[in-house]
């Protein structure tokens, strides 16, 4: 065993010592007036905070260093520079108002260079490449643009209604997953999913598995030394790389097997509206080496659309399920404002501006648990200063969003009302659910639209309760979350039961409905 992993000792040895001399001697030249780096743990020589990292739940970790260090801490792993800011005027500061120098992405070597998601704008370098996929993206997720995707989002909604209908409390998880799998799908792709069993489902499942482990800052060494890119799979010790080039080869599959799918229906006269197929309609059949970047660029956004959508979106709706089976109370005055409004029948989307109770919860849901406590770090693309302080040249900049409520660790969706409407002083949960800047996240419209769909539907028709005991006693639920990306509740009992046999007679009238 040990001589399996000692050559692969001595080369990060090695790599750590002579990339901590270079980014000692580039930092002293770029920072001539001598200022000081922001405060933190105090590390080890060439190492630095290698061992203060934390890998598991880091937001509380970071949580407790704001109160010793302070909401501006700085790190340094063998030389790399971390940035982890916990104050929203230094939020906006940096990367809002400087968003021209703070919008570049640090090297993801595991993530791109051998996992390939550079399919994802996320993980982009900030330039012409990233603005090409924007766009795209921007094209088909902008306000007016979902609009077209409003009749897939409510027969979603509704088949997800059956779904819990049929098995109410053991797979309510499952369903949760599957409603947002098959409506993101059948968008971008024109394909109608039943169930889990489905070869496509079960790709972009493992391939979130594998970007929520390798996005986590430390996960993974090669982040730290680029060069060990090069280390070949059946290297001595090299599991991670062999771990990364499984998750490539099902990153690749995720990527060009429904698109494929999509051309051959095109083809054959059988495609359905969808994002792929207006992709493929606006592209020559003898394309140019620009129009095959363009091609590329549309698996890209079809893809990515599944693969960061539904999963953030699915956190919400569990997140949600956990805070009704908690707060009864919000939820019985949710469902009184739909009943005043829907008379017994189903929600659209035009039922919105009249629904301010249930606007509040779809806030409130965001707020109380972040989908991405992290999210992905920014990047400096040139050294600068800030409150005294030198900021490296590329460091990873970390956001972990204050709080700036009352009683955060309360559910309380009436923080967001005054008077029965939203109140517009109160700051909207969502500018850190989906990032800042020029990195602000452009399917934010669809995953808030799909939300509050969601939330509207179930509590129309079902009340949300805690599991029961051996006894028969309602359990106590607790919020307690997964690490990762993504963070998702820890499995919770739950029972989900139909308000009244009107509201079972409803759910069954969508049965044979398209």
């Amino acid at each position: 065993m040990e001589s399996y992993i000692q050559p692969l000792a001595i080369l990060t040895g090695c790599l750590a010592v002579v990339h901590w001399v270079n980014s000692h001697i580039r930092d002293r030249e770029a920072n001539p007036s001598g200022l000081p780096l922001p405060p933190g743990p105090k590390g080890f020589p060439v190492i630095g905070n290698l061992f203060d990292l934390p890998i598991f739940k880091p937001w509380l970790v970071y949580d407790n260093w704001f109160k010793v260090y302070g909401d501006m801490i700085y790190l340094n792993i063998l030389g790399q520079g971390i940035l982890i800011l916990g104050n929203l005027e230094k939020i906006h500061d940096i990367f809002e108002k400087r968003s021209s120098n703070y919008s570049d992405r640090p090297p993801l070597t595991m993530l791109v260079d051998i996992m390939g998601w550079d399919l994802a704008m996320s993980t982009h370098r900030y330039g012409s490449w990233w603005r090409r996929h924007r766009r795209a993206f921007h094209d088909h997720f902008n306000p007016s643009a979902i609009k077209r995707y409003h009749h897939t989002q409510l027969n979603g909604a509704r088949t997800f209604l059956r779904n819990l209908l049929k098995s109410p409390s053991e797979h309510f998880m499952d369903h949760i997953r599957l409603a947002f799998a098959s409506t993101i799908t059948e968008a971008a792709y024109g394909i109608k999913i039943k169930g889990w069993d489905e070869e496509y489902v079960k790709l972009a499942e493992e391939a979130l598995k594998g970007v929520s482990e390798a996005a986590v800052p430390g996960a993974f060494l090669v982040d730290v030394f680029p060069v060990m890119k090069y280390i070949p799979g059946w290297f001595p010790g090299a599991n991670w790389r062999r771990k990364g080039d499984r998750w490539a080869a099902i990153n690749e599959r995720v990527v060009n097997e429904p698109f494929d799918w999509v051309k051959r229906q095109m083809k054959e006269g059988k495609a359905v509206p969808s994002i792929a197929a207006r992709f493929i309609e606006s592209l020559p059949e003898d394309m140019t080496p620009e129009q095959k970047e363009e091609e590329l660029i549309a698996r890209h956004t079809c893809a990515s659309a599944y693969l960061a959508g539904a999963d953030t979106t699915v956190s919400a709706v569990q997140t949600f399920f956990l805070a009704m089976s908690m707060y009864p109370e919000h939820q019985k005055k949710a469902q009184a404002e739909l009943d005043s409004v829907l008379h017994g029948r189903f929600p659209e989307f035009g039922d919105r501006p009249f629904l301010p109770h249930i606007n509040a919860i779809v806030k409130e849901t965001m707020r109380w648990q972040p989908v991405t406590p992290m999210g992905f770090g920014h990047a400096a693309s040139n050294a600068d200063e800030y409150d005294g302080y030198y900021i490296p040249k590329v460091p990873s900049g970390i956001m972990r969003d204050p709080e700036v409520y009352d009683n955060p660790e309360e559910f309380n969706p009436e923080r967001f009302l005054k008077d029965g409407k939203i109140n517009p002083a109160v700051r909207d949960p969502s500018v850190a659910a989906f990032g800042y800047g020029r990195r602000i996240c452009p399917g934010r419209h669809f995953s808030d639209e799909s939300l509050f769909s969601i939330v509207a539907h179930t509590l129309a028709v079902y009340d949300i309760r805690p599991g029961l005991d051996e006894h028969g006693n309602e359990v106590k639920n607790t919020p307690n979350y997964t690490s990762g990306l993504f963070s998702y509740p820890v499995p919770f009992p739950c029972r989900v039961i139909p308000r009244s046999a009107a509201a079972e007679e409803l759910i069954l009238t969508t049965e044979n409905a398209d």
